[in-house]
């Protein structure tokens, strides 16, 4: 790994600060000039060359039409089979849908009604709140454990509320689990199946992170797993190959759903853009090299962040991520008070407690735990998809804070 990134190929170090201060997208234009983002989930990267090279050659063909065909289900399948020893992947029971939060909507509308209950174990993905919500159903939790996993005794709890008081429960799965960055193993999954069969739960599986298993960890598809028969997965290129802005998403039914998949409205097909199924089918396709030289970049950087809390940031704990470029640092010990948080979890746009504190006083912008759901006042999510330079700078900034602030309560 260290070969890699010292070779010059991290992708993580090819963008200038300056450079990146001239992108257009949310990371680099919700805040001010002088702060250092490290919040939403875009890495501070190029395109993979094969992706570049395609929607360059498309865009030359004015290919700019509507999406078709299976090459991306077809591009998947065999990520999945190379990549976790998954030749399952059946691309009959695939749809492409415009991205893997949208399809989560409408798998939620063909497997539950109005006014059932969706199961999430916070601290959690803060849209998994908001977008079921907003689908008119309703949110119970299951809290994970001290360690960031599953608790299988907190889920079997919650699913049992939950089929007492609905006809359709569905248990919403972060996989690998966002913003702990825990991948979950294949003995938890099993687990997690034998519990929704006992009572009746259907999985939607939200895998976007899939392919960013860190060094040290196998990613493992909920669908791969005994008794899935019946539930979903839903993956995308966006977090590993950055392209979020290019819309496209796989939903993937097991065997016992692909009736359920059937009815998703045929309208559904008309989101994902064109060139966005071009670049996620190329990055599935051809980009594992790429990919394997960001794995290195990040699993450096994990292992730089966490020797920078542990010189600089007292009182700050992190647990290492096994997957995604998501770490999940616990300030409560700070004594940074949440003031006034936002009410209930997944309202992204409020900030409190830590993430407030580090945005005004170091000027680095994080994510504020309190809207991942319970469990996350007094965290703060950190993106560590950057330059390690970058990172760096952020740590020292945040000490430097923290520093002031004891000298302040001192005086």
């Amino acid at each position: 790994m260290d070969d890699l990134v010292r070779a010059g190929d991290n992708p993580l170090i090819q963008l200038s600060l300056a450079e990146l201060r001239t992108r257009t997208s949310m990371k680099w234009r919700a805040h001010p000039g002088d702060v250092l983002p490290l919040w939403v989930a875009e890495m501070d990267v190029p395109l993979a060359p094969p992706v570049l090279e395609a929607l360059v050659a498309a865009l030359d063909r004015g290919d700019t039409g509507y999406p078709a065909g299976t090459a991306y289900a077809e591009a998947v399948r065999r990520f999945a089979a190379d990549r976790w020893d998954w030749p399952g992947l059946a691309v009959e029971r695939t749809a492409v849908v415009p991205d893997v939060m949208m399809g989560i909507v409408e798998i939620l509308r063909l497997i539950s009604e109005p006014g059932d209950v969706v199961v999430v174990t916070p601290p959690v993905y803060p849209p998994f709140y908001a977008f079921v919500t907003h689908a008119d159903r309703r949110v119970i939790e299951a809290r994970l454990g001290a360690a960031g996993r599953i608790d299988h005794e907190a889920l079997e709890a919650a699913f049992v509320r939950a089929r007492a008081t609905c006809s359709h429960p569905v248990f919403l799965m972060s996989n690998p689990h966002n913003p702990t960055g825990v991948v979950h193993t294949r003995t938890e999954l099993e687990s997690v199946a034998a519990l929704a069969a006992r009572h009746g739960v259907r999985v939607v599986s939200d895998e976007i992170h899939a392919p960013l298993a860190l060094p040290g960890a196998r990613f493992t598809p909920y669908l791969s797993v005994a008794g899935s028969d019946d539930a979903f997965a839903l993956l995308s290129a966006s977090k590993a190959w950055n392209l979020a802005g290019l819309k496209a998403a796989l939903a993937v039914a097991g065997p016992a759903a692909a009736g359920d998949l059937a009815r998703l409205p045929e309208e559904v097909s008309h989101g994902p853009s064109h060139l966005g199924v071009i670049a996620h089918t190329v990055a599935f396709g051809d980009g594992g090299p790429w990919l394997d030289r960001l794995l290195a970049g990040l699993g450096a950087n994990r292992d730089l962040l966490g020797r920078l809390v542990a010189e600089r940031l007292p009182g700050v704990t992190v647990t290492p991520p096994e997957g995604t470029y998501l770490a999940w640092l616990d300030c409560t010990a700070l004594g940074l008070d949440e003031g006034s948080a936002a009410e209930g979890p997944g309202v992204v746009s409020e900030l409190a407690g830590p993430a407030r504190f580090f945005l005004d006083h170091a000027r680095v912008a994080l994510s504020s735990g309190h809207v991942f759901g319970s469990g996350g006042a007094g965290r703060v999510r950190l993106n560590f998809a950057t330059r390690p330079d970058i990172l760096t700078e952020a740590v020292a900034r945040m000490a430097e804070a923290l520093d002031r602030r004891s000298a302040d309560l001192a005086c």
